[in-house]
């Protein structure tokens, strides 16, 4: 254990000192929170900046009802349309600017249903917001009535309930989906940073064959164990700068994180997050320092870890499945196998209405696969002399991994 310790603290040491990692997890952080903050001043004080987008761009049309339809404008029209007896007034007031377009409603509008729209200039797409007036205002005349327009347009306003005292979400609201997605999308990031420190760590020291003079004074689990949970400080330490920096950049851009009823994450969210962090880490670290030990060096090994992020990358494509679909089979299933459990339970947890004994059964799951799999490449740095000339291959990372290398 004292050895374990000793390899712990040598790896956030140098860890936490190398340039590349102090960019990462401060330097871009910092520079993130240091651009926004001077953008949102300059915002508040440039005029205006603190205002929306430009004016209203909505103009005057005109209209020709020859098939006498709108007998009528609702409240608020007479403002944005102009009616003509003939098309030539409306021809004349288009030339003289006072109008920017004009529509022309024929005698057997009723039976065809086709408008004439006519403007000065070629612009197909510049009408297309102001032609909803016109069919607003042609849907309250056909019916005769603006309530029975607005129930023809809109003819259900649908409130769910349930037997459920939780609160239920908006399945309209954009959130629905964006929140578990960007959940997903956020461990699969964390996860893979922090693994990738690990095969660094050990492709490095293999290419300046340090790891042949460490494996003289430590056993390889004990080199293991201490490289996993060094490096794996060093990734918490990570997302918690880069958490807090989001969270500094909210504070001090004046604004709050209104969430809407349903869609804040209960504190038990936060601690299955925290316990299928480690584990995941725990399973894709170990992963990648064996690939590193049979990598020669860093750029074959980069390009050689698809073996071992495949996995992660299943519940990335099946995203929708497992917000749309929580309780399937295959999300349940995802949830889970221990390869794919760590992404794909977080995904399901922040939809909600998952089991207890789910993600419990997933983290046993874990801890079994990363007690295995941790014995299994320790096994591997024995070998790792005798496989440093060789190519490296799926089949002899696996067989290696089998103890067959």
């Amino acid at each position: 254990m004292k050895k374990t310790l000793l390899v712990l603290k040598h790896e956030l040491k140098i860890t936490l000192l190398r340039p590349s990692f102090l960019i990462m997890a401060i330097g871009i952080p910092v520079a993130t929170f240091l651009i926004f903050s001077g953008v949102s001043a300059y915002n508040r004080r440039s005029p205006g900046g603190a205002g929306g987008g430009g004016g209203d761009s909505l103009t005057v049309e005109g209209y020709v009802d020859a098939g006498g339809v709108v007998t009528h404008l609702p409240a608020g029209m007479e403002q944005l349309l102009s009616a003509y007896a003939t098309e030539d007034a409306a021809r004349q007031a288009l030339s003289q600017e006072e109008i920017s377009a004009y529509y022309i409603i024929p005698a057997d509008y009723t039976e065809t249903g086709e408008i004439v729209y006519i403007r000065s200039d070629f612009s197909p797409l510049a009408w297309e917001d102001q032609s909803k007036i016109m069919e607003w205002v042609l849907t309250v005349n056909l019916l005769g009535d603006e309530n029975l327009a607005m129930l023809t347009r809109q003819p259900m306003t649908l409130e769910q309930r349930s037997l459920t005292t939780e609160i239920q979400r908006d399945e309209e609201n954009p959130l629905t989906f964006f929140v578990p997605y960007m959940v997903t999308i956020i461990f699969y990031i964390v996860i893979l940073m922090s693994a990738s420190l690990l095969l660094r760590s050990v492709t490095t020291e293999k290419e300046n064959r340090m790891i042949e003079t460490l494996l003289t004074s430590v056993t390889p689990l004990e080199l293991l164990q201490g490289k996993i949970i060094g490096l794996g400080i060093a990734g918490l330490v990570q997302t918690i700068v880069w958490v807090g920096t989001g969270r500094l950049l909210v504070m001090f851009s004046g604004q709050t994180m209104n969430i809407p009823d349903g869609f804040d994450l209960p504190p038990s969210f936060l601690a299955w997050g925290v316990v299928f962090f480690i584990l995941g880490y725990a399973v894709n670290a170990s992963l990648m320092a064996g690939m590193g030990a049979l990598m020669p060096n860093m750029k074959e090994a980069s390009q050689a870890t698809f073996i071992v992020i495949a996995p992660m990358i299943v519940p990335m494509f099946l995203v929708n499945t497992l917000i749309v679909d929580a309780h399937s089979a295959v999300s349940v299933g995802l949830s889970l196998f221990p390869f794919t459990s760590p992404i794909a339970m977080m995904t399901r947890l922040t939809v909600g209405g998952v089991p207890f004994w789910q993600p419990l059964l997933a983290c046993g799951l874990l801890g079994v696969t990363v007690v295995v799999i941790i014995r299994m490449v320790a096994r591997m740095f024995h070998a790792q002399t005798l496989l440093s000339g060789q190519p490296f291959s799926a089949g002899r990372y696996f067989r290696a991994l089998l103890g067959r290398g």
